[in-house]
């Protein structure tokens, strides 16, 4: 049975945010398999680890259904998006594709997770950190597969644009901002931080003895 806040929840804008951050993450997933040259079925499983990933973590860690056991749309619309990117020419993909559509998804599923915790009682904080528990989540489980430093740890910023995109959210909706402007904001923050970050190669300063 459906919690009753996220019935009220799952009808808004917000729920379109669940469909676009599984898919362009499922695309990144994809494109990690097709970088190792991987057969289809692998490109299936890639698309599907890293689109859902993320989201099965917070869902268990929240109490939630696991959103994909209850309902196939986001596993199908990562294997459509296994599909796309088996049967797309790969010169038509930059070498940095997986990198922006990350960056996209991350800054679609901090807002979403922070949003779906919050309909599920979750106080603000540990709902800003499940949004990040969202975003992260599926890109470390593509990486560790692919046997690629994680994206968390490579030196550009990362887990600081999803944080943005998190408690921005969190921060705007407890100020009464409506659920879209405040998650349009957020989204918007999120990828421009981590947009710049790829671009000029920005970072947060390393420890030093």
């Amino acid at each position: 049975m459906m919690h009753p806040a996220f019935e009220a929840f799952s009808t808004s804008i917000l729920s379109v945010l669940d469909i676009a951050g599984t898919a362009v993450f499922a695309i990144s997933g994809a494109l990690a398999a097709a970088r190792e040259r991987l057969t289809i079925l692998t490109f299936m499983f890639f698309a599907a680890i890293t689109g859902v990933g993320g989201g099965t973590v917070r869902d268990l860690l929240i109490g939630a259904p696991v959103a994909w056991m209850h309902n196939s749309t986001g596993i199908t619309v990562c294997m459509v998006c296994a599909l796309l990117v088996w049967f797309t020419p790969g010169r038509l993909w930059s070498e940095r594709a997986v990198d922006w559509f990350d960056g996209m998804g991350i800054a679609a599923y901090g807002v979403y997770g922070a949003a779906k915790a919050i309909a599920y009682g979750i106080p603000l904080v540990p709902a800003a950190l499940m949004g990040i528990v969202s975003a992260c989540m599926g890109g470390i489980f593509r990486d560790v597969l692919a046997g690629v430093p994680s994206i968390i740890i490579r030196p550009e910023l990362y887990v600081t644009a999803v944080a943005l995109s998190s408690c921005s959210y969190v921060l705007l909706t407890t100020l009464g901002l409506s659920t879209t402007l405040a998650a349009a904001i957020a989204i918007t923050a999120g990828f421009a931080l981590r947009a710049l970050a790829l671009i000029k190669g920005l970072g947060l300063p390393h420890y030093r003895k």
